[in-house]
């Protein structure tokens, strides 16, 4: 049996790593964690930058990739606690924006001002117990090439934004969005799409 599959398979042993990169009850590792061992466990490309007054909330345990020449502008919190967290090429990631993992965002995307994107949950069903006592339920966000996410809008948890796909400011998006789409509102709903055979986007009644 591997080291890992010991230390899944124990749940003290499992909680006492888990202390020892993160304080009990917070997200943010532990500065140690930051400085000696997330450099060599996460990917960032030839010209990628992280503004320095962003939280990367960041663990070695999952991924988090940051690829060629893509952005992640301050007052932003990147989280991969319980996902990994993977970022394309030429892909801007502006102020304020919190993405929590899993996701996947593709290459050449816009994320504009204060857009969450979180593919966390939490379970509330059994009434007896607090929810913050209950589990976390994670489902993938997969935002493809070429996407631009304008301000304030929220990607929940399990959605898959196709290609060249673009999200009004303030949409809620609750569900798929097919690629050469226009999305707006609350639940966020298809204004246009691409007609490659006129060449026009077409208004969707």
């Amino acid at each position: 049996m591997s080291l890992k599959s010991k230390i899944k398979s124990s749940p003290k042993i499992k909680q006492f790593i888990h202390w020892l990169l993160i304080p009990s009850g917070k997200a943010r590792p532990r500065i140690w964690v930051k400085l000696l061992l997330n450099p060599f466990f996460h990917f960032k490309g030839k010209g990628a930058s992280i503004c320095w007054q962003s939280r990367i909330d960041v663990l070695p345990f999952n991924k988090f990739n940051i690829g060629t020449d893509s952005t992640i502008e301050d007052y932003c919190t990147v989280n991969n606690g319980v996902g990994d967290v993977i970022i394309g090429n030429n892909t801007l990631i502006g102020m304020g924006n919190t993405i929590i993992g899993p996701i996947s965002i593709g290459n050449n995307v816009i994320f504009a001002q204060n857009i969450v994107a979180s593919a966390l949950n939490h379970d509330y069903t059994n009434p007896h117990l607090p929810i913050k006592d209950q589990a976390i339920i994670t489902r993938p966000i997969i935002v493809e090439d070429d996407c631009w996410i304008a301000a304030n809008a929220v990607i929940t948890a399990g959605v898959h934004i196709g290609k060249h796909s673009v999200i009004g400011a303030g949409a809620i998006v609750t569900k798929d969005i097919p690629p050469y789409s226009v999305v707006v509102g609350n639940p966020a709903k298809i204004l246009k799409q691409y007609n490659f055979e006129t060449g026009k986007w077409d208004k969707v009644s």
